[in-house]
């Protein structure tokens, strides 16, 4: 059908379509600098896989201390010579690496070196600023976008144990430090719960625990107490048996938070819920089943994500990376599971209070522990 004819057969309306559409063309700065942002994302991507690829190898573990020409770097790690020099100038390229042109005796180009700042963000496994974690999650979370794009037509999950070892160890390696380095100091600074776990033989349960760094550091900072972790993945407990090794006062069990009443009512002196309420189904039966085992002069305390109290975009550096988080990992795993309440990554301070109350606790309130990372402590009050 000709213009013409659609204008005699819808009384004008085709011409009235093509002015409005013509009338709501965007402004050319605008479209610029919207490409300009999307293609600096773009970018960004294709640089984090780069340093996957760079974890994934080891590549910054050899080139830690000991810069190398392309020709060094393969005979250490066994890649490919050719690949090697492609990934060391790409490296270079993109800011990580520095060229030593110097060391270029092997004559098929210049030496790499690996900055300290930068090796202690790709290598250095104890320190609060590691992030190499981050490129092997997205790595390993972009392998999964045929599910995620079957799961956004279905309505189904995908549960975490699908997302495989290396969104299960990533997520484990990043937060390990602030659970070995800070937490002991941050729930020190809050008499109310340091007063809890320093009773002589406290007992205190971590929920979701993962690979125990959590529970390894409570365990630590309390070592007259008797700390148990609890998970539903496996392997997650098996690797937290492992880091525990020859800590004498930790136990870890598979074992669902909603069942954590069935152990005993009134068992314990404190129980913990790091960064995985949110992921959870039925978050009011966990937190109900929690309150029935901790006795009622102890304290349940929730670490979540550091979000904003309410919906307001644009959202700042936190909200974009746990909105991210929950449209790739955390809403699918929720909804993997029949009748969850599919509460995704941004669990803000009002859902997590309407849950606790669901669950039989009075209200929820924010401890004063700043700088934890991007997390927020929550203490649900009897």
């Amino acid at each position: 059908m000709s213009l013409v004819d659609a204008v005699i057969s819808t009384g004008g309306s085709a011409v009235d379509d093509v002015v409005d559409r013509d009338s709501e063309k965007a402004d050319e700065q605008a479209v610029e600098e919207f490409a300009g942002w999307v293609f600096d994302r773009f970018l960004g991507a294709m640089e984090t896989l780069s340093i996957h690829i760079g974890s994934d190898f080891g590549l910054y573990d050899a080139l830690r201390g000991a810069p190398a020409t392309a020709a060094e770097l393969a005979a250490r790690t066994g890649i490919d010579r050719r690949y090697a020099r492609e990934w060391l100038e790409q490296q270079a390229t993109a800011g990580i690496l520095d060229v030593d042109v110097e060391r270029g005796g092997d004559g098929v180009g210049p030496g790499f070196r690996l900055p300290a700042a930068q090796a202690e963000v790709l290598t250095d496994r104890a320190s609060l600023g590691y992030s190499a974690p981050l490129a092997d999650m997205f790595a390993a979370v972009a392998l999964r976008m045929p599910d995620l794009t079957d799961a956004y037509r279905s309505g189904r999950g995908i549960p975490w144990s699908a997302f495989g070892a290396a969104v299960r160890d990533a997520q484990g390696d990043i937060n390990r430090p602030w659970f070995e380095n800070v937490l002991a100091k941050a729930l020190a600074s809050v008499p109310r719960v340091h007063d809890v776990l320093s009773r002589p033989d406290a007992g205190i349960a971590d929920v979701a625990c993962g690979h125990g760094w959590s529970t390894i550091g409570l365990a630590r900072a309390y070592p007259d107490a008797i700390v148990d972790g609890f998970d539903i993945d496996a392997p997650a407990i098996e690797a937290a048996h492992e880091h525990a090794a020859g800590l004498e006062n930790v136990t870890f069990s598979e074992l669902r938070g909603e069942q954590l009443a069935d152990e005993g009512h009134d068992r314990y002196d404190a129980a913990f819920v790091f960064e995985a309420l949110h992921d959870m189904p039925d978050p009011v039966a966990v937190l109900s089943s929690i309150r029935r085992a901790v006795r009622s002069d102890g304290v349940v305390v929730v670490m979540d994500e550091a979000v904003a109290e309410t919906f307001s975009p644009p959202g700042d550096a936190t909200e974009r990376a746990m909105y991210g988080y929950s449209l790739l990992i955390c809403l699918p795993d929720s909804m993997s599971t029949p009748d969850s309440v599919a509460t995704g990554t941004v669990m803000r301070h009002a859902t997590l209070e309407r849950y606790a109350i669901e669950a039989g606790f009075s209200a929820v309130s924010i401890l004063p522990i700043d700088g934890f990372a991007a997390f927020r402590f929550y203490l649900l009050e009897r």
